[in-house]
């Protein structure tokens, strides 16, 4: 089987005009935004429907069950289908989810529309494949981090975002803007981005069974994808337990208050374009052992001081920065690997990373639950050592995948 030749107005060759490396990274900033939104919102969405804080928490998980099956489903189609008409249609129909969770009036139809949302906000990963097929070779690195710097900046403002909209309003306004935002962005990405097709010729069953074949086929791209488990796992530890901490004693602070906190998270997202460069100059083994230490080191400084405040988000900032900066790395080199099936790599690592997440959030949540903080920053500490140790034997694996590559 072979794939047609890549159809696209402006050849990869020439590079990626600045403008619309900025446009990206707000565009994808926008559309992961989508996912995080309901996180502030759950006391309020309890209130509205007298419901239990259970039921409320299902809002949640209605969510991450539609990213996932997004994951695993819609992102392939990027090696399939001509891009733009891609993203445009799901950003389109993200926005017909959000204006539908405003609007539902009984619980199970708003947990129809979150999977809606999650579903389509995997459009965000789409867009980060496609801004690494119009790069070039030399700049891919630094054009990835960049437009990174955007997902991660949507990820962690969402919340601040929609704490505060749903203070001075409602929830409901929360998803009506989102839904506002999403339609231009549809209209500003129709005529902003070039016309892309990866390949004519697959089925779509062929490119669901082609990602589960590239995880075999590549070990790097199977090591990388333990190192976005491990990181993602590790963030998730992090954020889902905070608020417990934040909101006791000794800080007793406000909703919005701790919503502030994602601004310590978002100076991680500085150091995505830092290591897309670094990547790109070849330093792509000593950027994961750096920010693999990182992680461990945030994760034990919140453990001995967890009362002294400048301590917390010095240790918040630390963390952060290894969490981005081994992601940008790890899609620095996935990105290499397969230029015709980026989608469809990016499915599978993306598919591990969200895993990760999701036993990261489960464990934080019971390890509080049983000891507390401190049992959250161990477990943190034990995911961010076990990263570690793994990155020290990554130069040697990239000494021995050479000569594979070369072959």
């Amino acid at each position: 089987m072979t794939d047609a030749p890549a159809v696209h107005e402006t050849p990869s060759e020439t590079g990626i005009p600045r403008r619309l490396v900025i446009l990206l990274a707000v565009a994808i900033g926008v559309a992961v935004a989508n996912n995080y939104y309901s996180q502030p919102l759950l006391a309020a969405i309890r209130g509205t429907f007298h419901t239990s804080a259970g039921e409320a928490g299902l809002v949640v998980t209605a969510s991450q069950i539609g990213y996932a099956a997004g994951l695993i489903f819609l992102l392939p189609l990027g090696d399939l289908l001509e891009r733009r008409r891609l993203v445009v249609v799901m950003s389109l129909v993200c926005a017909v989810g959000l204006l539908g969770a405003a609007a539902c009036p009984v619980m199970p139809l708003l947990f129809a529309a979150v999977a809606l949302i999650g579903g389509t906000s995997v459009v965000a990963q789409i867009l980060v494949s496609f801004s690494a097929s119009l790069a070039t070779d030399a700049e891919r690195g630094k054009v990835v981090g960049s437009v990174m710097s955007g997902l991660l900046l949507g990820i962690l403002l969402a919340r601040t975002a929609a704490g505060y909209i749903a203070e001075a309003s409602s929830w409901r306004v929360v998803y009506v803007v989102a839904a506002g935002l999403m339609a231009v962005l549809a209209l500003v990405l129709r005529r902003q981005l070039p016309a892309f097709r990866e390949s004519q010729s697959l089925s779509y069953p062929a490119v669901l069974a082609s990602v589960l074949a590239l995880f075999r086929a590549e070990p790097t791209l199977r090591r990388r994808s333990i190192y976005g488990l491990l990181s993602f796992a590790a963030f998730s530890v992090l954020w889902t337990s905070l608020a417990f901490l934040l909101s006791g004693a000794p800080y007793h602070f406000s909703t919005g208050t701790i919503g502030l906190f994602g601004l310590a998270g978002a100076a991680g997202a500085g150091m995505a374009s830092v290591a897309g460069r670094l990547a790109d100059r070849g330093h792509q083994a000593t950027v994961t052992l750096l920010t693999a230490l990182a992680i461990l080191v945030g994760f034990v400084v919140m453990w001995l001081a967890p009362h002294v405040l400048v301590a917390l988000i010095v240790g918040i900032v630390v963390l952060d920065l290894g969490c981005q900066g081994i992601h940008i790395s790890n899609q620095s080199e996935i990105y290499k690997l397969a230029p015709r099936a980026r989608s469809r790599v990016n499915a599978a690592y993306m598919t591990c990373y969200f895993i990760g997440g999701t036993l990261g959030s489960v464990g934080s949540a019971l390890c509080y639950g049983a000891g507390g903080w401190p049992a959250v920053c161990a477990l943190g500490a034990g995911t961010g050592g076990l990263t570690f140790l793994i990155a020290l034997t990554e130069r040697r694996y990239q000494r021995r995948a050479m000569p594979l590559r070369a072959t």
